[in-house]
């Protein structure tokens, strides 16, 4: 560990200061008082790292894409465009740190987005770049216009949104206007693929139609919409194995799916999750994305919902092939707690906030139950009536064994990527609830993940959460470590504010799947 390098409070120091306190009751326990001074240390804590971890790119990597904080080496997994950079725009902006935001605002306004000699993904680009180039303009724009040192500069940050989207936008050029996302741009190609993903595809209409609104430009938003038609209108009904969950990939010719396999895992999670996002930014016009979120959270609730033989207090979701359940899951789906919360919010339905909880308190035990204190990659269980001999679902191999017994989960990939998905469910239970062992959650989740991951000049992914030390690092810093991790660890402590869930009862922003906030378009609710 390198400490020595920033100043942290005296509390961040302390991995017990809030150990985690036993759930009892989910539903009935008391919620504390909240303690300000030791919230506004822990979020001082947050931001500390954060500075550290831009020092780190700023000194090492900047203008590329990602640091190295082992070898204080550089990559360009996205395109040269220096991702780091745009992600930690908004969180620099949230945490009111006017030099970083200035030097992000100016080499925004530098990036060249007509070249790149690598393949471009329209997804990861639209949720990175696209998200955190309009979320800045909204900052800046509206209530974080004391930080706005020079306007000319914030609206030519919307004309780079822009020209990125111009870019991007052959990729809709398709028979059926379901997008490619593997992009090459010069000259204008496609690696060829004949499928997308309902994640790939579906995750798009939140930027693609902020776009649309903040430029007046509608033919963004048509684009993205066009895509998205399809995955609301399943084709043939047997994608649909229950309402509202659908299979996982799409002919881009057809638009008929190919197969009925899936969940709330990664390559399907960030579509339901914008289902229900689209209808917070818009309710005027996105009403049937809310029907069809529901749809797919009540068929969850009924059928997906799975209780582990050693632990049966535990809920997660399980995955489905068909109507055969698979009980498999990952750290990335531990956004589901999070979705389930801020569904029961906007549409005044505590099921799903109880039900959201609980989802929560789950992911919350794949991080207790390891040595790091942080959860895996991906983890599997069994039911109480699980066949001996099911293939799809097989017992914890011997290895494991004990380790199941107590965890109620086994984990198959012990890998930590810099994920963020736990402490942003932990966010929204915090919102909903307002009990500060939410809170206490996420300050032990980043205490661990600041403990095991902070080496050399940033943070670096685990190999094996379940090993001390996490069993040896891989030497990279994921650009959304600034954009999520950091944002939703330090806004679970910071004092209230417009852009924060659920604020006096109302969502006046909504945040993209980068931890992008967004200004809502039409009424907040």
């Amino acid at each position: 560990m390198h400490f020595s390098q920033i100043v942290i409070p005296a509390v961040a120091l302390l991995s017990g200061t809030a150990q985690a306190i036993p759930t009892g009751d989910l539903f009935t326990r008391q919620s504390r008082p909240d303690n300000h001074t030791l919230n506004r240390e822990r979020a001082d804590a947050v931001k500390a790292s954060f500075k550290f971890a831009w020092d780190g790119y700023k000194t090492y990597a900047f203008p590329n894409d990602e640091l190295h904080p082992v070898s204080n080496g550089f990559s360009n997994s996205r395109n040269g465009w220096g991702a780091s950079a745009v992600d930690a725009f908004s969180t620099a902006l949230v945490m009111q740190i006017p030099d970083i935001v200035d030097t992000i605002l100016e080499f925004i306004l530098t990036i060249n987005f007509d070249e790149t000699a690598d393949q471009v993904s329209l997804f990861e680009t639209t949720i990175r770049y696209l998200g955190g180039m309009l979320s800045g303009y909204d900052f800046l724009k509206g209530p974080l216009a004391n930080l706005n040192s020079n306007d000319t500069a914030t609206d030519l940050v919307l004309k780079q949104a822009e020209r990125l989207a111009n870019n991007l936008a052959f990729a809709f050029d398709t028979p059926t206007g379901i997008p490619s996302n593997n992009l090459i741009f010069n000259p204008q190609g496609t690696d060829g693929s004949t499928t997308n993903g309902i994640a790939t595809i579906g995750t798009l209409v939140l930027e693609w139609v902020h776009l649309s609104d903040l430029s007046g430009n509608k033919t963004y938003g048509e684009l993205a919409e066009k895509g998205e038609s399809y995955l609301l209108a399943p084709k043939p009904a047997s994608s649909e194995p229950w309402p509202g969950l659908i299979g996982t990939n799409v002919d881009i010719n057809t638009g008929l799916f190919q197969d009925a396999s899936g969940g709330w895992v990664g390559g399907d999670d960030s579509f339901y999750e914008y289902l229900l996002k689209m209808y917070v930014y818009d309710s005027t016009r996105y009403g049937h994305y809310k029907d069809r979120w529901v749809l797919a959270a009540d068929s969850s609730i009924e059928h997906l919902a799975s209780n582990p033989s050693t632990r049966p207090e535990l809920t997660f979701l399980a995955e489905f092939d068909g109507q055969k359940k698979i009980f498999e899951s990952q750290h990335l789906a531990c956004f589901d707690g999070g979705s389930f919360i801020l569904g029961g919010l906007v549409l005044k339905e505590q099921k799903y906030i109880d039900f959201g909880l609980a989802l929560v308190n789950g992911c919350h035990d794949t991080y207790v139950s390891t040595l790091t204190g942080i959860g895996p990659e991906v983890f599997r269980w069994v039911e109480k009536n699980t066949a001996a001999n099911d293939t799809d679902n097989p017992p914890p191999p011997a290895d494991e064994a004990a380790f199941y017994e107590k965890a109620g989960f086994y984990i198959t990939n012990g890998n930590y990527n810099l994920r963020p998905e736990v402490i942003e469910s932990f966010y929204y239970a915090y919102r909903a609830t307002g009990d500060q062992t939410y809170r206490d959650w996420a300050w032990n989740a980043f205490v661990a993940i600041r403990d095991n991951c902070m080496v050399g000049s940033g943070f670096a992914e685990l190999n094996d959460v379940n090993k001390v030390k996490g069993g040896g690092y891989n030497d990279f810093q994921e650009s959304f470590l600034f954009a999520e991790v950091l944002k939703y660890a330090y806004l679970i402590h910071a004092p209230d504010n417009v852009w924060q869930v659920e604020h006096n009862g109302k969502n006046e922003w909504v945040f993209n799947t980068e931890a992008h906030p967004f200004k809502v378009w039409g009424p907040p609710i």
